[in-house]
């Protein structure tokens, strides 16, 4: 018998390795615009909510920030099916036209001193369409990458979900380092966090651009082929994939949690609860990204060659032992914010260049978008969404203590979920 040739399963060619570039430079744009608005929360809530307390107007922006996850869930399944009816490209397409399209709208939004309760309505609106826009986005270019992918290097490919994930994430917490440091308070304020949305939308039209010129992955093409394509995916992946589904959700919950918690309002976190200036939070938070992004490969590359479960089980464990000291320390010093956020992305690793490729791998082409958006929109909708809110409130109620407890029950749910799931690494895609 001839021995498998393992150049062939892991080497990418270079129509696959363009794919991958242009699917994560697309990602990357896309989560620019949603990144921004927890970057630039605490800034512009008092334009949209009137209050002479600055924490109401805060919780009252992220309440909008929980609430753009309720379509998530729905994104996931109307933009999933989309994509698995009609194609990755075409997904991907519509999903970063949507996000793009709602940062304009915010850029240019009045503020409630000019145009009254309509602000808070425009912003609400604003932003459930780009929880409608992300909750089709992960399912659809997770799929892409995967698929896009050599056997063998699956997981790194869809690692490249994330880095993309976590590049929109640096870009928005780079633009707020920046203005925070050249504008003043007052500047700022009024007009400056415009600037942020305005550039957001302008790399969504790149995004769109760059997703127009990608071609359609062979996983899709073999699905219109060969006849497999589902008229309903919706309900052909809910009847015929229940248990892979359940699965998707609780992979999901202790990832979307803390990942909420370390990367997008950690800064925001320190800057409230601590004193610590925002610029200085930002600075480290924008350090610790590129960080995470510099090993989020490497982090994929480890899953292709010892398995999803030990790089899953390093990540919880690591929450697990981090989380008390992780708040017990942080001080309001530069430094002490820095290592917390280094050690947390460090973890963080090892869920994030597995998510994607685990995901894909439960499901057959047919249904893999809605099988991956639906239940992943979900339990990011129910976990990762109120995170932000429920920190804060913890906090400013006298309960901060309480928050380790909070971050150290989802890295437990991580590790029952992670010890018992079945292996997929050399899984064979259908």
């Amino acid at each position: 018998m001839t021995a498998p040739d393992l150049g062939a399963t892991t080497r990418l060619t270079p129509a696959q390795r363009k794919a991958i570039v242009a699917g994560a430079i697309g990602n990357t744009v896309e989560w620019v615009d949603w990144a921004i608005y927890t970057t630039f929360a605490s800034v512009f809530s008092s334009q949209f909510f009137p209050s002479d307390n600055p924490t109401a107007s805060l919780l009252s922006t992220l309440v909008v920030f929980a609430v753009g996850f309720l379509m998530r869930p729905i994104g996931g399944a109307i933009l999933g099916a989309y994509g698995d009816r009609y194609g990755r490209k075409k997904g991907m397409t519509l999903t970063i036209s949507l996000m793009a399209a709602a940062a304009f709208v915010i850029a240019i939004c009045p503020g409630y001193e000019s145009i009254g309760i309509l602000a808070p309505i425009v912003l609400v609106l604003a932003r459930l369409v780009q929880g409608f826009s992300a909750g089709g986005e992960f399912g659809t270019s997770s799929a892409f990458l995967v698929e896009s992918a050599a056997p063998g290097r699956r997981a790194f490919a869809g690692s490249w979900q994330q880095v993309s994930v976590g590049g929109g994430v640096l870009v928005a917490s780079g633009l707020g380092t920046v203005l925070t440091s050249t504008l003043d308070e007052a500047a700022l304020q009024s007009w400056g966090w415009r600037i942020a949305f305005v550039l957001g939308g302008l790399l969504g039209l790149v995004g769109l651009w760059l997703r127009v010129s990608v071609p359609e992955t062979e996983a899709f093409a073999k699905v219109e082929s060969s006849g497999r394509k589902r008229a309903n995916p919706l309900v052909s992946m809910m009847r015929d994939h229940p248990r892979a589904a359940l699965r998707v959700a609780g992979v999901t919950i202790a990832g979307t949690l803390l990942y909420y918690i370390w990367v997008s309002y950690m800064p925001t976190f320190a800057h409230i609860d601590t004193g610590m200036p925002l610029n200085q939070a930002l600075l480290a938070n924008t350090i610790a990204v590129l960080v995470f992004l510099i090993l989020l490969p490497f982090g994929g590359l480890l899953s292709d060659l010892v398995g999803r479960k030990p790089t899953m089980l390093a990540f919880a464990l690591g929450f697990l032992v981090l989380a008390w000291p992780a708040f017990h320390f942080l001080d309001g010093g530069f430094g002490s914010l820095l290592v917390i956020e280094i050690v947390g992305m460090v973890f963080m690793v090892g869920y994030s260049a597995n998510c994607a490729v685990i995901m894909a791998e439960q499901f057959p082409a047919e249904v893999r978008t809605t099988g991956i958006g639906l239940p992943y929109a979900l339990a990011v909708a129910i976990f990762g969404g109120t995170a932000p809110y429920i920190t804060t409130w913890l906090s400013s109620s006298g309960y901060r203590d309480l928050i380790w407890v909070y971050v150290a029950g989802a890295a437990l749910i991580g590790v029952i979920v992670y010890a018992t799931m079945p292996e997929t690494k050399g899984k064979e895609l259908t």
